[in-house]
């Protein structure tokens, strides 16, 4: 059976919907900048969405009165016009299901019910926490878009919206579902970026991935969605076809993927295998690329492992947006069925000189139109939990 890509949503720093992100990457227009969203002694390089709160709640109608986390409103705008996109009219037509990946879920609502109660425990608002669990912000967004066939949260940290596709995918294949909204969404919060720092992975100057100079990553906040379905939901043409998709967790460490990149290679090499074609003929890799020292050496080894003395044209979007975390594959996702659909290639930042004992250059210039058949996109989390996809050209 055939996996149909329908629609796509997304919202981060460069950009509220799809065509503000093509218009960014097209003019190097990244989204870093310091943060405001909330006081923090640390001067980091952050990708904050334009938006406040309110404002989001403006773009939904939703009523101003009521609260929801930041993470839930993001998801709501990307998944909202993944399905807009999709052409799906009522998703009660046919078995719809959501799935929603993050690794914050509300706690940017957690934080400030944290204080409020440490100064003023009588008068806290307290039901700020309900919305600290990760499901709690998927069952708000499959609420707010009428899905109620199936819903479900991954949390499996970077790799989160990978393998909230890789699950959608699996359920149509097996006949449970007809079509399913799927990827991830996280907002920045004070836990998030000391939990960062403290692990000394964050850079505060503009990330460099895959450069020599890398010495860590910038965060970011977003959403992205992709709706997939099969031949018998279709209400529009599709945008391509998800054909390879695999998960492998090396076990290596509990944050960093193993120096030589076993499971990278191998979620890399079972997605191709799936999809049933050569490594030759994947046109353009959107690595994972964090910037930090590990993960770029590691996913560099695996590439040339995989691809050998023909590896593919390549490029890491997260100088533009940061990285995103739960949403980051939802994102990239959104962007890779965009570049194989148009023919994109987009621009790797920063990058200046070669990773020591490599030969990798990315891609440094946006350029579309080009002839792509495959595109692989990469998405690593804690604990060598590695997937990756693959989306063809119909």
């Amino acid at each position: 059976m055939k996996i149909y890509v329908t629609g796509v949503g997304a919202i981060s720093g460069i950009g509220l919907n799809v065509g503000e992100h093509l218009t960014s990457l097209a003019s190097n227009k990244h989204g870093m900048g310091p943060v405001t969203l909330f006081p923090t002694t640390l001067n980091a390089v952050v990708s904050e969405v334009k938006c406040s709160n309110d404002k989001l709640k403006e773009i939904l109608k939703l009523p101003f009165d009521k609260t929801y986390s930041r993470t839930t409103l993001l998801g709501m705008v990307a998944a909202k016009e993944a399905l807009e996109s999709s052409g799906i009219k009522n998703v009660n037509a046919f078995r719809t299901g959501f799935i929603s990946s993050t690794s914050v879920g509300g706690m940017d609502l957690s934080e400030q019910a944290y204080v409020n109660f440490r100064n003023n425990p009588q008068q806290s608002d307290v039901q700020k926490f309900s919305q600290h669990d990760c499901g709690d912000s998927t069952q708000r967004i499959a609420d707010y878009l009428g899905i109620t066939e199936f819903t479900t949260t991954i949390s499996t940290a970077c790799s989160s919206a990978a393998n909230a596709v890789i699950m959608g995918a699996r359920m149509i294949k097996n006949g449970l579902l007809d079509a399913v909204v799927v990827g991830g969404t996280d907002a920045l919060c004070k836990f998030t970026l000391n939990g960062f720092n403290s692990l000394m992975i964050l850079d505060n100057e503009h990330c460099r991935p895959f450069d020599r100079s890398r010495s860590g990553l910038n965060l970011g906040e977003g959403a992205g969605y992709i709706v997939l379905q099969n031949e018998y939901s279709l209400y529009s043409n599709p945008y391509c076809l998800l054909t390879g998709y695999a998960n492998a967790n090396d076990a290596y460490h509990q944050t960093a993927t193993s120096p030589e990149g076993e499971g990278t290679y191998e979620c890399m090499r079972q997605s191709i295998e799936l999809a049933g074609i050569n490594p030759s003929d994947v046109g353009y890799i959107n690595v994972h690329g964090t910037g930090t020292p590990n993960n770029d050496l590691s996913e560099g080894k695996a590439i040339e492992r995989l691809f050998k003395d023909k590896v593919p044209p390549f490029s890491s979007v997260k100088a533009f947006i940061g990285h995103t975390l739960g949403a980051a594959e939802g994102i990239e996702a959104v962007l890779s069925v965009l570049s194989v659909t148009n023919g994109i290639v987009y621009p790797n930042l920063n990058f200046k000189n070669l990773i020591d004992n490599s030969n990798l250059i990315p891609i440094t210039e946006y350029k579309q139109g080009l002839p792509l058949k495959h595109v692989l996109s990469n998405s690593f989390g804690f604990g060598g939990n590695d997937s990756s996809l693959l989306f063809s050209f119909i």
